[in-house]
């Protein structure tokens, strides 16, 4: 039976589908990652204290970072969207300077866990083949994590006093700095901060190349939306 030139094609960009899908990923030691990015301020924060201002210190198991990707090109039925996430937000705030700043150890993140996919409104799950795939992906090819361990953020504009605000968010990836607003809200207690807020970028605008195959017939879509849920714990000390 003659097969149409169309009908090939396809079944050749299937068949390297499913061959990448079953393909056994390498598996080489990772890098040690530093406990803490060198130019973290921890110490500005220190000072502040020293100072008897108030500094509160983020809540990691209180604390979520999302960032959810969608699938595109012309082949975009055969892949999946995908939830990417940090658990691991480490962090202080100064209240009365309007200033936080926080880092995400990259080889952390988490992928396409099921609660976050349905918070997403995403209809698939990944086996978990699939999962560990793709994060082995991000981290090696896109993120390029061994070279660039860590995301940082530093907050401006963070007016406590305020409930509704704009935040003026500097983020550090992938060894690109760009600064972008984002919506939040801030709710303030003697011993506890919370901010809510989610905004969206370009990966090309960090110097990320999205993810594809087949020459763009798997891809994922440039533009990602990051949504976060921050509570930091006054640290005593402050008067």
């Amino acid at each position: 039976m003659r097969l149409h030139p169309h009908r090939t094609g396809l079944a050749a960009a299937l068949l390297a589908l499913m061959l990448a899908g079953c393909a056994p990923l390498p598996r080489e030691p990772a890098p040690p990652v530093p406990a803490v990015p060198a130019d973290f301020p921890e110490a500005h924060y220190r000072e502040v204290l020293a100072r008897g201002k108030p500094v509160f210190r983020v809540d990691s198991s209180e604390s979520l970072v999302v960032i959810e990707v969608r699938r595109g090109g012309s082949l975009a039925r055969l892949g999946h969207d995908h939830v990417v996430a940090s658990h691991e937000v480490v962090g202080y705030v100064a209240p009365e300077e309007g200033r936080a700043d926080l880092y995400v150890a990259l080889a952390r993140l988490a992928v396409d866990e099921p609660v976050l996919r349905a918070e997403a409104g995403f209809d698939t799950q990944p086996t978990e083949s699939d999962i560990e795939g793709t994060r082995a992906n991000m981290l090696a090819r896109v993120l390029e994590a061994g070279k660039f361990p860590f995301a940082l953020i530093r907050v401006s504009g963070a007016d406590a006093s305020r409930r509704d605000v704009t935040l003026s968010l500097a983020i550090t990836l992938h060894g690109i700095t760009r600064t972008l607003k984002a919506p939040a809200r801030i709710d303030t207690e003697a011993d506890r901060i919370s901010v809510t807020g989610r905004l969206s970028f370009d990966q090309t605008d960090f110097g990320i190349a999205p993810y594809s195959l087949l020459g763009g017939a798997i891809a994922v879509q440039n533009r990602v939306d990051l949504r976060f849920r921050i509570l930091a714990r006054r640290l005593p000390g402050a008067g």
